[in-house]
């Protein structure tokens, strides 16, 4: 009786031992089972034959809920069956017409549109991978990114017909098919596709016309943001497209859930978080063309959003829109996304109310993420030992000065402890492969890290800097092409402008560091956008700037802009920027210079530039 007692007592203050020495048992639990049974499914996926693709799982809800709303558009409604029968028209003429086949890529060129959906959905029903085209590119930039994927056919939205005629002549050329989605075409070299979609059959085609589609065949190109330098297509096999699908179960989506989507489709977030994610959960999307801060909320309450995505700034964007009494009134409980700030994160939830945010963490050619499962605000992710021992990966030291990691005598990269800052790295194996980018052999091979832990070994190079503290949480803290190294020490960008955001004119920043002629590193520099009907205050930015960071990290010049250039996933360019330096000759914008002995921010001059040059004024 005594050893029972003793066992139920036991049992009875087991819960309160778990919180007290482990107080996120209960989640890294959940989310070790949730890993398990999703990778139990996808054994099985691979073990059926033809292999299951999201393309099924499609055509499962299809079976199980024909008239649920599936796209929401522009107050238009398409259910299920709706996107099948559609996509089936698409199907029949991509490969009637087209003359298309298993195996072959079509880039698309559009806008988020239905028809978006549709076109995906037709090219996978016949075995055809999808290269997903930034609508912002031109010329030089649309025929690199053309030519990487190896496409036969272009499809193209309307609004973008003068940009195709910009290269039309090179792809005629190139004998490629070229279709515009419009009902008539008039420019020899484009062809119309609407007419012939609304003219054909809308009946399944046989499955045999993707019968030999794997695991490993690719499905989609997404391209990398080309910060720095020209966009890089990303090979995205049907494994990887389930990876990323499953996202939404891990931060909890339901199928009673609505999924708002307003981030371009051509994105890794927009298309594989969100719209594969969405068909995985078989859930309703309200799509958007675009994102839009003053309409966010309205679309939100007029359609009954639950969740919501989000990327880089937009969270931020939200809030700073104008404060309404009806901030709190909506149905959003989750947000799913990337890239927020921690006071971002903590003002979003201050105003607009019991949200839970889910912030993820992965590249679109990487090889391992994380998900932020706790809801630990400023955290991409939380370490465990199982995930860790299914994925290896490691933070390792890395010289910003040489570029390069850390090595000891024997050659090979050095661990970082918790708590310190390192390179993230990630051990290429076939359960996480790395398939690197389409005729870019040069690029893919720069992202294999060899030799890091033992002689012959490979590793991903992520090329982001992240830390992880003693309670296993990781904060992202910088990319190595952002950081900079001055005076013998490492700054963090994103942390310099965090903190000059918190100054009252200042609505936005992006920092960088640019090179002074025989000075070693490069000093800090940065690019605001003043808050409307505000100007530079000089001493407060000043006494800001000299309180809350170290010298070597003080942007010693500040550059005016009325708008600050991001890329299509609101990423900001720096690379530009950093080149055009801080001359007054070679910068139109007005500048200002941090001067200590003045102990304020002062108009930049081109005395001030050659007698910094000439270093008759120390930095």
């Amino acid at each position: 009786m005594y050893i029972l007692f003793t066992f139920l007592a036991g049992l009875a203050i087991l819960p309160l031992m778990l919180h007290t020495f482990f107080p996120h048992f209960g989640h890294d639990f959940l989310f070790i089972l949730s890993t398990i049974r999703i990778g139990m499914r996808m054994s099985k996926y691979e073990r059926k034959r033809p292999y299951q693709t999201i393309l099924d799982c499609f055509l499962d809800w299809v079976k199980k809920q024909p008239d649920k709303p599936f796209i929401i558009f522009e107050n238009k409604t398409y259910t299920y069956l709706d996107a099948d029968k559609r996509s089936n028209q698409v199907a029949r003429v991509l490969w009637k017409d087209a003359a298309l086949k298993e195996g072959d890529t079509v880039a698309l060129y559009l806008g988020n549109e239905p028809f978006f959906v549709w076109i995906w959905l037709g090219l996978a029903k016949i075995g055809c991978a999808a290269a997903l085209l930034n609508y912002n590119i031109r010329s030089k930039s649309f025929l690199h990114c053309f030519s990487c994927c190896g496409a036969k056919v272009l499809i193209a939205a309307p609004e973008l017909r003068d940009a195709v005629k910009d290269v039309l002549p090179k792809l005629r050329e190139d004998n490629v098919r070229v279709f515009i989605l419009s009902e008539e075409s008039n420019t020899v070299g484009i062809e119309s596709l609407t007419d012939k979609i609304d003219q054909a059959c809308d009946q399944p085609l046989s499955p045999s016309l993707r019968s030999h589609v794997t695991a490993t065949s690719t499905a989609l190109y997404i391209y990398t943001s080309g910060t720095t330098g020209l966009p890089k297509a990303a090979a995205i096999n049907q494994k990887r497209v389930w990876g990323a699908a499953f996202l939404q179960a891990i931060a909890g989506v339901t199928s009673q859930d609505t999924v708002y989507i307003n981030l371009p489709l051509y994105h890794s977030s927009g298309f594989q978080i969100g719209l594969t994610g969405a068909i995985e959960r078989g859930v309703t999307v309200v799509l958007r063309k675009k994102f839009s801060a003053s309409q966010f909320w309205d679309d939100c309450r007029k359609h009954n959003v639950t969740v919501i995505q989000y990327i880089g700034e937009i969270l931020r964007y939200l809030c700073n829109i104008k404060e309404k009494d009806n901030d709190r009134v909506h149905k959003v409980r989750l947000a799913v996304g990337n890239g927020v700030r921690s006071d971002t994160w903590s003002e979003f939830l201050q105003r607009y109310g019991d949200i839970r945010v889910c912030e993820c963490y992965g590249a679109t050619e990487g090889n391992v993420g994380f998900v932020n499962y706790v809801g630990k605000i400023g955290a991409i992710g939380r370490q465990t030992f199982i995930h860790k021992k299914i994925f290896p990966y490691a933070l390792i030291k890395y010289d910003t000065e040489k570029e390069e990691p850390v090595r000891n005598p024997r050659g090979l990269c050095v661990q970082v402890p918790k708590g310190e800052t390192g390179l993230f790295v990630t051990k290429i194996t076939k359960l996480a492969p790395f398939m690197g980018y389409a005729k870019n052999q040069k690029q893919t091979e720069k992202k294999k890290l060899r030799d890091v832990f033992q002689k012959g070994d490979m590793y991903f190079n992520s090329g982001d800097l992240l830390k992880i503290d003693h309670d296993n949480f990781i904060y992202f803290q910088d990319r190595i092409g952002d950081t900079f190294r001055w005076k013998g020490e490492n700054v963090a960008t994103t942390e310099v402008a965090d903190i000059l955001s918190m100054v009252d004119c200042i609505e936005e920043a992006n920092v960088y560091g640019v090179k002074v002629p025989d000075h070693e590193g490069k000093i800090g520099m940065a690019a605001i956008k003043l808050k409307e009907g505000e100007d530079f205050d000089c001493a407060t930015v000043y006494n800001h700037v000299v309180n809350y960071l170290p010298s070597y990290a003080w942007p010693r010049f500040v550059r005016i802009q009325n708008s600050l250039e991001v890329t299509g996933t609101f990423k900001q360019m720096k690379v530009k920027l950093a080149e055009e330096g801080f001359n007054p000759a070679a910068v139109q914008d007005t500048m200002y210079f941090l001067d200590e002995s003045g102990k304020g921010y002062i108009p930049m001059t081109q005395e001030i530039y050659n007698s910094i040059i000439s270093k008759n004024t120390r930095l």
